[in-house]
């Protein structure tokens, strides 16, 4: 892999827009830096000079003492809070720009669902590995930056008087500064993704249980499912144990260089410049504690930037056409398969198998068949979520390969079985459907749904909070409520998935008597296990053996 397509300087690309911020912030830094050696060299120096000049002198220098600390003390505290305000100001709005362009990603290569990605792991990586992408801009690239910085500074600083401890401390700095942190991060590299994976399991198996505690319930499971996080939750405690050991290692050697370099100038220096080389050396050693604790935690951040970049920056399942300007443009809305054959995966035996289907614009229709059947799989096909392995798709005459999926998506609305109300008011869950639209459109997309009875009778009506899933709203409300979202989209397509699936047979019945009333002029595919004799079709199909069959006129 070259340096420039490595995951961690793909993040590091990904925040170029804040580069002026995050410059400012190393600046800053850099500034606060100075500022807090320079406060204890030249205390330093000033109190070696009185002990070397006689009391007369050294009292006048050490008058200026409190005028220098009156300068330079505040100095340092406002750098210090500067930093703190600048540079965590920038590494929020790049960790806010990096969870932007991770759900367009996902988003762009999961339009069907999450498919065989598990939704612990993927809210592990927008949320944990996320956060520890903190750590490349303020755990280590700053204190590097000041490690840098102070390396020839100390160097010149002690040079002036003795260029052979200049040497030595030159080289226990950079040991402690660069060298260890290094062999920390090469240590526990392996250990970073161990703790990752560690973290996105238990996320996995704790929303697993949450999500399904009524069965847990039901079935007397709750100790196996405890147990399951338990041992998770261990293995993650291993993980994180072996990290700390491997920053404490780190943090200790580092304390050691830092002590080895004092006591060469306690030896070599035997005479007052040892008083302002001391404090120096303490100062230059105390800027860089954290830094080979950072080494160590620097596995954690590649392996958090190699999750965050697999799952983000993956291809989309189907690509769009290279030239969008030149793509055709539909002739109508009507629907055609020919001699589609499809699977979902290479081991899986073919759902469809030369099928073949004309929906003409305008036409109501009905899909029938067992589960499995593929009734699901057409919708896929029709909304461009998948491909077929041969054959093709046709919308408005033009074959979707050239289309790009916003156009298509554009014409043809979906309503699935699943369908999911977000945790947000009701206006805001419409405006999915068209987000432009007006207070009126709203209201007619309500009324037509047969729901606005209900909202316009709540005290915040459209403004009403319907809760995680839909909850604040029975199961036929939910279903009207999503009815009404899939009629405000402008689509002149709408496939029907198992809309009325868990829904009551009176229910059920007004579902369908309000889906004929407002969907004319639409072409309309019902996908379906069933017939309840409410729906108003032109055609029935059934699908069996991977083909279409007519089963009714």
């Amino acid at each position: 892999m070259t340096p420039a397509r490595h995951p961690v300087w793909r993040i590091l690309a990904l925040w170029r827009g804040h580069l002026p911020l995050l410059a400012l912030g190393l600046a800053v830094s850099l500034a606060g830096l100075a500022a807090a050696v320079a406060l204890m060299a030249f205390s330093g120096g000033l109190l070696a000079h009185a002990l070397a000049v006689g009391a007369g002198a050294g009292g006048i220098a050490l008058l200026a003492t409190p005028l220098l600390l009156r300068v330079l003390g505040p100095l340092r505290v406002a750098l210090r809070y500067a930093e703190r305000m600048v540079t965590h100001d920038a590494t929020f709005r790049a960790l806010a720009d990096l969870r932007v362009w991770f759900y367009r990603g996902l988003a762009a290569r999961s339009a069907g669902g999450l498919g065989f990605t598990r939704s612990g792991d993927v809210l592990a990586r927008l949320v944990g590995d996320v956060e520890a992408l903190d750590g490349l801009y303020l755990r280590i690239l700053l204190p590097l930056a000041g490690a840098l910085l102070l390396i020839p500074a100390v160097a010149v600083l002690l040079g002036r008087h003795d260029p052979l401890l200049a040497v030595a401390v030159a080289v226990l700095f950079a040991l402690a500064a660069l060298a260890l942190p290094a062999l920390a991060a090469r240590i526990v590299r392996d250990g970073g993704a161990r703790l990752a994976r560690a973290a996105s399991a238990l996320r996995v198996a704790a929303l697993d249980a949450i999500t399904g505690l009524r069965e847990v319930r039901a079935f007397g499971a709750d100790g196996r499912m405890i147990a399951a996080v338990q041992a998770r939750e261990a293995a993650l405690l291993g993980a994180q144990r072996a990290q700390s050991q491997g920053a404490a290692f780190a943090g200790a050697g580092a304390f050691l260089l830092g002590q080895a370099a004092i006591g060469i100038v306690l030896l070599r220096a035997a005479d007052a410049r040892a008083v302002a080389a001391l404090f120096l050396v303490v100062a230059a050693f105390e800027a860089i504690a954290l830094l080979p604790r950072a080494g160590a935690l620097a596995g954690q951040a590649v392996a958090a930037a190699v999750r965050v970049v697999e799952a983000a920056d993956a291809p989309p399942v189907l690509a769009d056409p290279a030239a969008l300007a030149s793509a055709p443009r539909p002739r109508g809305f009507g629907l055609r398969f020919e001699a589609v054959h499809f699977a979902w995966r290479a081991d899986r035996p073919p759902v469809f198998d030369g099928l073949s289907l004309d929906i003409p614009e305008g036409m109501r229709v009905a899909l029938l068949g067992p589960s499995g059947a593929g009734k699901s799989t057409l919708a896929a096909l029709a909304l461009k979520i998948a491909a077929p392995q041969s054959g093709r798709v046709l919308l408005g005459g033009v074959d979707l390969a050239a289309l790009p999926a916003e156009a298509v998506r554009s014409r043809v609305g979906w309503l699935s079985q699943a369908t999911h109300l977000f945790n947000d008011t009701i206006r805001a869950n419409l405006l999915l459907g068209k987000p432009d639209a007006g207070e009126a459109e709203l209201w007619a997309a309500l009324d037509a749904a047969r729901i606005a009875d209900v909202v316009r009778a709540l005290p915040e009506r459209l403004d009403t909070w319907i809760g995680e899933g839909g909850l604040g709203f029975s199961g036929g409300q939910g279903r009207r409520l999503a009815l009404a979202r899939t009629l405000l989209s402008p689509a002149p397509v709408l496939i029907l998935d198992e809309p009325t699936a868990g829904l009551d047979a009176d229910t059920e019945r007004d579902f369908f008597g309000t889906l004929n009333d407002t969907a004319a002029g639409r072409t309309v595919v019902l996908i379906t296990h069933r017939l309840t004799g409410a729906e108003r079709l032109h055609r029935i199909w059934r699908l069996a053996d991977g083909r279409a069959v007519a089963a009714a006129g």
